[in-house]
């Protein structure tokens, strides 16, 4: 349903912009406006990229805990060089020349071991020399197998902490998108009222302009007869010629607020959009409590907390691993053969092995691994205590925000409301002027009224759908339809 909707406003935007000798024009309610942004906006496509590349983070993570196979060659390696040897047959040093050819194959797979952090290792190697001096024989060397095994022993796995935070770490890239649509929501919102307010104070300042030329005709013909002094019909004149100021300004503002929205929606420039203003706001009002218990489930702020915490934790563990012994054992076993032909060299290979053991012990350091462990923990416990403080700073704004959308809708009914009255009373007002029954002064403050009614409605309404976006953006949860809110993160992967 959602492709649908966004198909039949992207058609009737095609329609708008293919209109040839007319001008471009495009009416959208709050609605479409929101989906334009979601489809085709410069911060829609940053959303999208910035959640592959965290996507691409993550498959660059799963794939270090698979195994890996690599191919290492040097098919030609020439060198001619002198060489200092001793020569036993005059008992001197001389230099020697030497020149040969060499070539190397390896075949290697490894596997990380996630629980131990250690590295496991299957490799296969084939290599050939020539020497170019003398007789100019060829030696050829092979290992067609030999598997082994390279482990620190200082009791820090890298690969059992990026297990506990590079998921994490995904789980808050999708959060963060679905809440990078809502902030769309919120600049959209904020764009189309601009508009609105824009289109309104164009109206208001042409029906100004309008009124003002009318009355201070009716002055002038009034002036004639001495009903209306000359101060009141200077002040006539004064009212047409601000009423006149008044629209240019707005005018300029239109013309301002109109390509704003343009550049944020990705529209040609001369595309015209009029505003089709909400009629009616949702019957909703949402529990504090439950807010609180959405947003802690859904928003990414938790969890980019969550992982605060583990970071610490993971510094504080590979610096206590520095302190005291550091060991680390490399292991190999494999089979070798060397022979003078080719087609020998896999023969009756020998058995090689090697196992080494490494020891790291720090004599005398002046407290440097300690200090860098000390300076850990303390970073753990600022961190701990400003995310103990961040987790109450942000309950808190769920209530205030809760409890501020939920005043709004009164707010936005009691604007309606005195804008219906403000219109009638001007309307009542205006008739009695024109009879004389009212003075410009009361006259003016009428339009006053109804001027200030009709931009406090307008302020409601977006303040109104401004709080609805940011409960959602907080939660990440539609209250409306009672669902969180999802993305279809695979089509998006896809395109």
């Amino acid at each position: 349903m959602k492709s649908k909707y966004l198909l039949s406003i992207l058609f009737t935007v095609l329609i708008g912009l293919s209109t040839k000798g007319q001008d471009k024009q495009l009416k959208l309610s709050l609605e479409d406006v929101i989906e334009l942004a979601s489809s085709q906006s410069l911060d829609a496509f940053r959303n999208e990229n910035m959640f592959r590349a965290s996507y691409w983070e993550f498959r660059y993570f799963k794939a270090d805990r698979l195994p890996s196979l690599s191919l290492d060659a040097t098919p030609l390696d020439f060198n001619r060089y002198r060489n200092r040897e001793y020569n036993f047959q005059t008992n001197e040093e001389e230099y020697v020349q030497r020149e040969y050819l060499n070539a190397d194959f390896g075949l290697s797979l490894n596997q990380n071991v996630a629980l131990t952090g250690g590295r496991l290792f299957l490799r296969s190697e084939l290599g050939m020399v020539k020497n170019l001096n003398g007789d100019k024989n060829n030696s050829y060397q092979s290992t067609p197998i030999s598997i082994g095994y390279q482990q620190e022993l200082n009791g820090y796995n890298r690969l059992r902490w990026e297990a506990k935070i590079e998921p994490l770490k995904y789980e808050k890239a999708k959060k963060v998108f679905i809440e990078s649509r809502e902030n769309l929501s919120i600049k959209a919102t904020r764009r189309f009222f601009n508009l609105v307010s824009a289109e309104i104070n164009l109206s208001i300042a042409e029906n100004n302009k309008a009124s003002a030329d009318t009355l201070y005709k009716i002055g002038q013909g009034r002036f004639q007869v001495g009903t209306v002094t000359q101060d009141e019909l200077l002040n006539l004149q004064l009212s047409q010629l601000r009423a006149e100021q008044a629209l240019n300004t707005t005018k300029l503002g239109l013309l301002r607020a109109q390509a704003e929205l343009n550049s944020f929606l990705g529209l040609d420039k001369n595309t015209k959009v009029s505003c089709i203003v909400p009629s009616e706001i949702p019957k909703l009002e949402v529990k504090a409590g439950e807010a609180i218990a959405q947003a802690l489930d859904n928003n990414p702020e938790i969890l980019n907390q969550q992982q605060q915490l583990l970071q610490e934790d993971r510094q504080v563990a590979e610096a206590k691993s520095e302190i005291g012994l550091n060991t680390s054992i490399y292991a190999l076993y494999g089979l070798d053969q060397s022979a003078k032909e080719l087609e020998n060299v896999y023969d009756n290979p020998d058995r090689s092995q090697r196992f080494r053991l490494g020891v790291n012990i720090p004599i005398v350091d002046w407290g440097r691994r300690k200090g860098r462990y000390q300076m850990a923990e303390y970073s753990r416990e600022v961190v701990k205590a400003t995310v103990r403080q961040a987790r109450i700073d942000f309950e808190q704004d769920i209530v205030q925000t809760v409890m501020e959308f939920n005043l709004q809708g009164d707010q936005v009914r009691n604007a309606a409301l005195a804008d219906t009255v403000a219109q009638k009373g001007f309307e009542v007002t205006f008739q009695r002027f024109l009879i004389g029954k009212v003075d410009v002064i009361n006259l003016n403050q009428a339009r006053n009224d109804l001027e200030q009614a009709r931009k406090d409605y307008v302020l409601a309404l977006n303040a109104y759908w401004n709080y609805y976006y940011s409960i959602r953006r907080l939660t990440l949860y539609d209250f409306a339809n009672d669902e969180p809110l999802t993305e279809e993160y695979d089509e998006i992967l896809k395109n």
